[in-house]
């Protein structure tokens, strides 16, 4: 995509493993966090995954959308891409922004990206220390 991002707006560019999907970000980071839930842990392999929201996300890759995977009926599902496996998003009944995996973004070293918080907090890891709440998580 060549268009040249509006006045004021910042775009990130990010897609899956293999390139199948990809995606451009439109708009600021909201509420960088990592999740401990037992179905991020499930889905992501791992004791947490990396969430930022985003007003809009631009599917732009050969693959279009993600394969949405609903992980609790009509309230949220999980996007991955269907020939990797990588996880790239989430749509959640109740957040207005689209869920981006931060690890799927291309650059991941803003400062804006840096967790605020961690959801689920009693389902976290006694091993791995949890993110110091700086702003206060919508869930868990």
């Amino acid at each position: 995509m060549n268009a040249a991002p509006a006045e004021g707006s910042e775009e990130r560019s990010g897609g899956c493993y293999c390139g199948w999907i990809r995606f451009i970000t439109r708009g600021k980071p909201v509420f960088p966090h990592l999740c401990s839930c037992k179905d991020c842990q499930k889905f992501g392999g791992g004791p947490v995954m990396w969430w930022v929201g985003f007003a809009t996300v631009i599917w732009t890759g050969e693959g279009g959308e993600p394969m949405w995977i609903e992980t609790f009926p009509d309230e949220a599902k999980r996007g991955c891409c269907p020939k990797c496996g990588t996880r790239v998003a989430a749509i959640d009944s109740d957040i207005p922004e689209i869920g981006i995996n931060v690890p799927a973004l291309d650059d991941t070293s803003g400062e804006d990206l840096v967790p605020v918080s961690q959801s689920f907090r009693p389902n976290a890891v006694p091993w791995l220390p949890t993110v110091p709440d700086t702003q206060h998580s919508p869930v868990g």
